[in-house]
């Protein structure tokens, strides 16, 4: 009976740890600010950083957002992922990136000159 207990808290355990991770790259509104010391404030920079930079390649990269220093990465390492993103967000987000960046002007083939 006390095997069945301790695999009962084990499983239970394991569920709860797994579920509490939460990718900062997909995160909506309402899973970021269910975060420790993320708020709606923070949790709308975390979307605009991250529409406006890219995904993250590293959770310390958290700390280039306004209004989130090293203390509140810290604290949330264990509770944060960067993850695979969802192919469709990345897609999206690197379409936005390159629509940005590149001008349609800019796009077109230049022919070389002739010799």
């Amino acid at each position: 009976m006390k095997s069945f207990y301790l695999s009962l808290f084990f499983v239970f355990f394991l569920t709860t740890s797994a579920a509490a991770v939460i990718n900062i790259n997909t995160a909506s509104l309402e899973e970021l600010t269910s975060l420790p010391g993320i708020g709606q404030v923070k949790a709308e920079s975390i979307i605009k950083y991250r529409e406006e930079k890219g995904l993250f390649q590293k959770v310390d990269e958290l700390k280039n957002v306004y209004g989130i220093g090293a203390k509140i990465v810290a604290r949330l390492k264990d509770e944060i992922t960067v993850g695979e993103a969802d192919p469709a967000v990345a897609v999206t987000i690197v379409e936005k990136q390159t629509a940005q960046k590149v001008p349609e002007e800019h796009t077109a083939s230049k022919s070389p000159a002739k010799k």
